[in-house]
Formats: C-alpha cells, sequence, structure tokens
C-alpha cells in the first residue's frame, strides 16, 4: 500500500537516490532542479544562462552522468527542443534515457523517439503542470512511453508529483506521444475555464449591485461547485490589483489550444467551449476588430443603421 510521504517513497531499491541531467533551468526548470534535490536525488543543470546552470555545455553535462544516464529536456518546443534531442543524440550512448517535459507537439514525440532509437537511447514525453507553484504544490505529470522506461524514471516523477496518491498526480497515458497528447487536452480544458471565470468576472464588475466582484469570487472558493486553484489564482490577483488596471488584455496562446481545436477537427468531437476561448484570445490582439467593422457596415448598408467613425470612438 503506497504511503503518502516523501520519505516513504525512498525506502525501496527501485527509488533509491539517482542522477538526473536536466537541460533548461527558466521559470519551471529550475524549480524543478530544485524539488528533485529536495527529494535526495543528484540534479546537474545546463541552460543557456551560465549565471544559473552547473556545466557549462551538453557535452559536459552527459560526462557529469554516470551510465545509464536520464536526461530531462525541458525546453521551448518545436526547434529548440529538437536541437537538444539532436545534439543529445550524438553525445549519448546505448542504454540512456532522454525525458521531453516541456510542451512538444505529440506529434514531434515519435520523431524524436525514432531519431534516439537509432542509437539505442531511450525516449518519454512528460506533459507538465504547475507552473511557478511546482516547486512548493508539486507537479501534474503525464507521461508517455514504454514500461521499462517508465518504471527507471519512477523515482524521479514520484520527486516532482504533489504529495498523496501517485494516480492523483501522475499518469502513464499511454506509448510515446500520449504524454503530450493528454498535457495537449489539460490546456485546451485550461482556456475553456480561465475564460469562463474570466467572463463571469467582467459581468459582475458590469453590474452597480455589485460593490465587490472580488470578494463575490473570493466567497465561491470554499463550498461551491465552481471552486478550483485558477478562481483562487484570479481572486489572488484582483485583490493586489483591484478591476486589474496595471495589464493589458493582449493575451497569447502557447499552441496548445490550436492542437486542441485541431484534433478535435480530426476527430469530429465538438469542443465548442474550447473553441470560443481560443478565438477569443485571437480577438484580444486586435485594437479594432475588422469582422466588426465589416458587421458595422453592413448593417449601415442594409438598414441604414448609424455607424461610429473611427475620428468619433477615439475622441
Amino acid at each position: 500500500m503506497e504511503s503518502g510521504s516523501r520519505a516513504d517513497r525512498h525506502t525501496t531499491v527501485e527509488e533509491l537516490p539517482m542522477q538526473l541531467g536536466l537541460i533548461g533551468l527558466g521559470r519551471m526548470g529550475g524549480n524543478m532542479r530544485e524539488r528533485v534535490r529536495a527529494a535526495g536525488h543528484e540534479v546537474i543543470g545546463f541552460d543557456a544562462d551560465p549565471s544559473i546552470r552547473d556545466v557549462g555545455s551538453l557535452a559536459a553535462l552527459v560526462t557529469r552522468l554516470s551510465s545509464p544516464r536520464v536526461v530531462w529536456v525541458m525546453v521551448p518546443a518545436g526547434e529548440p527542443t529538437r536541437s537538444v534531442i539532436d545534439a543529445l543524440r550524438g553525445l549519448l550512448a546505448a542504454g540512456d534515457l532522454v525525458i521531453d517535459g516541456g510542451n512538444s507537439r505529440f506529434s514531434d514525440d515519435e520523431v524524436h523517439a525514432d531519431v534516439l532509437r537509432e542509437r539505442g537511447i531511450g525516449y518519454l514525453d512528460c506533459g507538465v503542470s504547475g507552473g511557478v507553484w511546482g516547486l512548493e504544490e508539486g507537479y501534474g505529470l503525464m507521461v508517455g512511453g514504454g514500461d521499462a522506461d517508465v518504471a527507471r524514471a519512477m523515482p524521479i516523477f514520484d520527486a516532482l508529483r504533489p504529495e498523496g496518491k501517485r494516480d492523483e498526480g501522475f499518469v502513464h497515458a499511454g506509448p510515446v506521444g500520449a504524454g503530450h497528447y493528454a498535457k495537449m487536452v489539460h490546456n485546451g480544458i485550461e482556456y475553456g475555464l480561465m475564460q469562463a471565470y474570466a467572463e463571469g468576472y467582467e459581468l459582475l464588475a458590469a453590474e452597480p449591485r455589485i460593490t465587490a466582484p472580488d470578494a463575490v469570487m473570493g466567497a465561491w472558493q470554499k463550498g461551491t461547485v465552481v471552486r478550483s486553484w485558477l478562481l483562487d489564482l484570479l481572486v489572488s490577483a484582483l485583490r493586489e490589483d483591484p478591476g486589474l488596471s496595471s495589464i493589458s488584455g493582449y493575451t497569447e496562446d502557447s499552441g496548445e489550444g490550436r492542437w486542441t481545436v485541431e484534433e478535435a477537427i480530426a476527430h469530429a468531437v465538438p469542443v465548442p467551449v474550447i473553441s470560443a476561448a481560443l478565438f477569443a484570445r485571437f480577438s484580444s490582439r486586435q485594437p479594432d476588430s475588422p469582422t466588426m467593422k465589416a458587421v458595422s457596415s453592413l448593417r449601415q448598408q442594409f438598414g441604414g443603421h448609424q455607424v461610429r467613425t473611427l475620428e468619433a470612438a477615439q475622441s
């Protein structure tokens, strides 16, 4: 029977202290290094920033690790990850294991796995959720790959995940690609949840009867069916900056929402909430919407409705 204490996790042979090479020590990677070290493992980190890295090059990192090696890649998706995977292919040896913990598209994982497999190097993809709070709270982990590779890296996964039952913060989601696919859907859901909270806040703020929208949302944090960590974070932000006057509504997307919608189309699965949340982010980047200009123009054309000129809107 599994214990929830971190100390108990490292009493079995397979959970003795490990070595881990960690590439990418940014906002998440740096905190992950500290959390894994706190669990009793040795972490050797490399980053482009010399002020935070433990070794000066990827080659030096590989040299410091004992065989068979485990290397975790925590760099931006796309070309940065591909470049690191390609470099590791030439530096690592058969029997070593690479874990991609970034937000790579799931379709890239099979390519990475194939490239490394040619040299006898194993590969896991791991979707990681937790952001800057993960150091204290732990990280939600979604892993794709073979059973033996997952078992081998489990002490590291146990160090990173939240305290408590393993299956409440970790899942072996399936073969290579499944981890990042699960994280993609997770992030799509996140888009929808954030949009719903944000729209609710705007409606509360628009009603004169509501004298303290932040207090209303704060009262939802306990006992209600809409309580969540995202709600807690929004309430915290509103208390720090009532009305959110110090920030712009311009909102980027890092790709996962788009991929979720693309996959929904491919599988003919309706995702209207996630789609609307993604499109709302697109709208946030438009100082003046061409779509709504066209709508206004059409109303004037067919109905003679009054339109507001750009000059009048800016005055």
